[in-house]
């Protein structure tokens, strides 16, 4: 319960932040991006109400019993509740995931007048790409949480925290993440076949491969030059990607050559996809040498503490670099094949535009900082509660259910 107390403050600081910097999404539809809502707003439209009415409402309305009403409804209600409120902030990334993947991979539509209209909700709520990104994405969610909670766990046993909770939600974390990071890599690895599938002209430019061939090798670190279409400094592994992408190590991957003039910027998303996946690296290493150290010794290793304060956030970095990738990667399409984006972009003045950019990225900057501050804040000052030994829980709980009895 103390480790519940803890987090639940957490999360809705978190559930708060994510709010008000969801905000700006509503309002650049109407400001930044006028030709998506009118060429794709029939299908945009409804999707994002769904995400209101069915996940918006229902995580909101049980949020205010999540928090407030431990000791005002009986602990089934509330344990009801803070599931509901989980299975609302699930169902959000739903619908805004089936959104973005149709953006990607659109299906079930047809084009009347320069219109799109839905033929097929089937279709386009389920299209090919959505499946494996949102298992992606939950995934990705899950760990960044894990690191989150281990970090921060961890930042208060360096601080000398004596109490349990924090040695049981490092445990409990470092758990979760060694369990997740596999089920990551095997979801990771289809989703880049589904990628390879329908999108290939990202993977050519996340692979830096240039010119369509046969046993393509890996590419660890190169610095990719479009102008002469070379990767420069490459350190290469032979024939690997082909062995990843088509699980035959001489099988074909197409290049960029295959797509002049209708392929991503290729550096935004070689090195975003080496981001992601370094960090994934990192998180796999960490996360089972941790759970390998507490299953040997009891305590934690200094150096481990160490180590896992440093990737406190470190799955908000591969998350923001994923997404980078995913949407970056769709350039120059906006909806893919159907709308591009620069059919859709505003005609306000770019100085405008940059304005009110850097004023968002100002206030939410402060935000940011304010948002971690207050979260080792509430860290160090955990550290000046003293632990209720055992038989001091029970003694209260026994004296709480006498007087209940007597009322």
């Amino acid at each position: 319960m103390r480790i519940y107390r803890f987090w639940v403050k957490i999360f809705a600081l978190t559930f708060a932040l994510g709010v008000v910097s969801g905000i700006t999404m509503s309002f650049q539809f109407g400001t930044n991006w006028p030709g998506f809502m009118e060429k794709v707003g029939n299908i945009a439209g409804p999707l994002l109400g769904y995400e209101v009415i069915t996940a918006f409402f229902l995580e909101a309305t049980f949020l205010g019993v999540m928090l407030f009403g431990m000791n005002r409804v009986p602990n089934w209600a509330h344990t009801l509740a803070t599931f509901i409120v989980a299975i609302g902030t699930t169902l959000s990334a739903f619908w805004i995931l089936s959104l973005n993947s149709w953006m990607q991979t659109p299906d079930g539509y047809e084009i009347i007048d320069g219109v799109v209209y839905p033929l097929d909700w089937w279709k386009i709520i389920f299209n090919a790409s959505f499946p494996y990104r949102l298992m992606h994405m939950l995934l990705a969610s899950g760990l960044t949480a894990a690191f989150l909670i281990a970090g921060v766990s961890a930042y208060r046993l360096l601080k000398k925290d004596a109490k349990l909770a924090p040695r049981k939600s490092l445990k409990s974390a470092m758990a979760v993440a060694a369990i997740l990071i596999p089920i990551q890599v095997w979801v990771g690895d289809m989703h880049g076949l589904n990628t390879m599938e329908h999108q290939p002209q990202k993977i050519a430019a996340i692979e830096g491969v240039w010119h369509t061939e046969k046993g393509a090798p890996l590419v660890l670190f190169a610095w990719p030059d479009e102008a002469t279409k070379t990767n420069k400094y490459a350190i290469e592994v032979p024939r690997l990607a082909s062995l990843i992408l088509t699980h035959d190590a001489d099988g074909e991957i197409k290049g960029l050559n295959e797509f002049e003039g209708a392929h991503p910027p290729v550096k935004p998303l070689f090195f975003g996809f080496r981001i992601m996946v370094g960090i994934g690296v990192l998180m796999l290493l960490v996360s089972w040498t941790a759970t390998w150290l507490l299953r040997k010794n009891r305590e934690m290793p200094v150096w481990m503490l160490r180590v896992q304060v440093l990737m406190t956030f470190s799955g908000w970095v591969a998350t923001l670099a994923g997404w980078y990738v995913t949407e970056i990667g769709r350039q120059p399409w906006l909806v893919s094949g159907v709308l591009k984006t620069a059919e859709a972009v505003t005609t306000v003045p770019q100085q405008n535009v940059a304005l009110s950019l850097a004023m968002y990225l100002v206030l939410y900057g402060l935000l940011l900082a304010a948002y971690l501050q207050t979260i080792f804040y509430m860290a160090r000052k955990s550290t000046e509660v003293e632990e209720f030994s055992l038989s001091e829980l029970q003694n209260q709980e026994h004296t709480m259910t006498t007087a209940e009895h007597r009322a």
